[in-house]
């Protein structure tokens, strides 16, 4: 059974991400709450980046081991 992650998905952060963008094209609002968009909007990119990112080297595994998953014991040496 697949492991859930406490980070939340990356559709649920690309639709923030969406949402926030525009909100800053509008310009309605304050500096302020323009920075804090901002910044919200940098992390969510970082997350959806990582999302991707994860999701690219799981279909590589599953590429070179001719599509068949296969564990393997975790090493963090």
């Amino acid at each position: 059974m697949p492991r859930k992650k406490s980070s939340p998905n990356f559709e649920k952060s690309l639709n923030e991400l969406e949402k926030i963008v525009a909100k800053l094209e509008e310009g309605d609002i304050s500096l302020e709450e323009s920075l804090q968009s901002f910044e919200k909007g940098i992390e969510l990119t970082r997350a959806c980046q990582k999302a991707l990112s994860e999701a690219e080297q799981k279909i590589q595994i599953l590429i070179e081991n001719g599509g068949e998953a296969k564990f393997e014991p975790f090493n963090d040496a």
